[in-house]
């Protein structure tokens, strides 16, 4: 088994990284990670395992992200994932929202170690795959550095050796997670002090990283980067990500990525999948680049409602051949 990059990364979104959207970014990006949305174990177990786990063979190099607290369930929904391809097998340990706590996933779990390791051990004694973890560095009031390592060493024990720190904590039941994404400050420093504590694990970090400078910035402190919401709102800054990180010169242009996305469209509206359902990921292909308030209103109008049109598709392919400067100033139509 080959060992996976982990060097730059997509962060795993709810309602963004779907199948659509990692197809359309690795038109973009050929060397980043990508994760799946988080999908409850017991949704797995239990649920329509082919509509929940298939993907597009082309989206990978692609990571499960599984959500749960039942040790033996998680661990049958990592066997599961292994059989339908994925290259990882990664446990939530960062959600924070009400509903998550509920069902005692996610953040919560930060305060119940020995629940963690417990799941992590069926997890990894059910698949050959690499079983990580993303975390975050604390919860409520419970933030200190002794606690985050502790913590990290605890579930080292069972064998994991990748961890994913989201460089804030996480307030249950007090935010929204949105709020939880932008109130609690980020603490990178801590999530550098976990990798001179571990030198023997790989440590990636996570929470508020915008550009290349910063990731190159993070690389020379821990062993990886992943980015989430700067790459759903900008997803051509993986173009630069390619570039300046990986030193790939052959990077396409965003007219050649919509080009090649074209046939998945169609192909996916033969099987029923509504054209919104792929399109809305390619909003801001076009951001910081004149015109591209035109792009999103185009597509907002024609392509990201549920009645899209099916013939706008092609109609549209012969119009982002024009600049961004023709689009603003009203060339499609």
């Amino acid at each position: 088994m080959s060992k996976i990059n982990r060097l730059v990364s997509v962060a795993p979104m709810m309602d963004c990284t779907d199948r659509h959207e990692r197809f359309f970014l690795r038109l973009i990006s050929k060397n980043v990670l990508l994760y799946t949305e988080m999908i409850v174990s017991e949704a797995i177990d239990r649920g329509d395992k082919k509509k929940l786990l298939s993907f597009n063979t082309d989206e990978k190099p692609v990571a499960l992200q599984l959500g749960g607290s039942t040790p033996k369930l998680l661990g049958k929904a990592a066997k599961i994932g292994e059989e339908f391809g994925y290259d990882e097998i990664n446990l939530n340990l960062g959600c924070p929202s009400k509903k998550v706590q509920k069902n005692r996933f996610g953040a919560c779990l930060i305060k119940e170690p020995n629940l963690v390791a417990d799941c992590l051990t069926d997890m990894r004694a059910a698949t050959s795959l690499p079983v990580t973890v993303k975390t975050r560095i604390g919860y409520d009031n419970v933030e200190d550095y002794e606690n985050l390592f502790n913590f990290i060493n605890t579930l080292k024990k069972t064998g994991v050796k990748t961890f994913i720190i989201h460089a804030r904590k996480a307030m249950l039941g007090k935010f929204t997670p949105k709020q939880n994404l932008n109130i609690p400050p980020l603490k990178y420093e801590r999530v550098y002090k976990l990798k001179e504590d571990f030198k023997d694990l790989e440590i990636i970090i996570n929470g508020g990283i915008t550009s290349t400078d910063q990731i190159k910035n993070h690389l020379s402190k821990v062993d990886g980067v992943m980015i989430g919401r700067s790459i759903y709102h900008s997803p051509y800054l993986l173009a630069d990500i390619e570039k300046e990180i990986f030193h790939n010169d052959e990077i396409k242009s965003r007219e050649e990525v919509l080009e090649l996305l074209i046939p998945y469209v169609k192909k996916e509206i033969k099987n029923g999948t509504r054209i919104n359902q792929i399109m809305r990921h390619t909003l801001g292909l076009y951001h910081g680049i004149t015109g591209s308030s035109f792009w999103k209103k185009y597509l907002s109008q024609n392509l990201c409602v549920r009645d899209a049109d099916v013939k706008k598709i092609d109609h549209i392919m012969d119009k982002v051949k024009l600049s961004p400067q023709l689009q603003s100033a009203g060339q499609i139509d």
